[in-house]
């Protein structure tokens, strides 16, 4: 957690603010990779 976030898993448990931060990053992170993906496959198709 700390190395991926920077955040202890404490503070991320505790701190409602920092949880959502990083819950909202992870969501970005895992719609980029599903566009990604979805490129990859349309061009492997084409």
């Amino acid at each position: 957690m700390h190395a991926a976030h920077g955040v202890g898993y404490e503070v991320y448990k505790r701190q409602h603010h920092v949880r959502m931060r990083i819950e909202k990053k992870r969501e970005k992170d895992y719609l980029r990779s599903q566009r990604v993906a979805s490129d990859l496959e349309r061009k492997i198709h084409v």
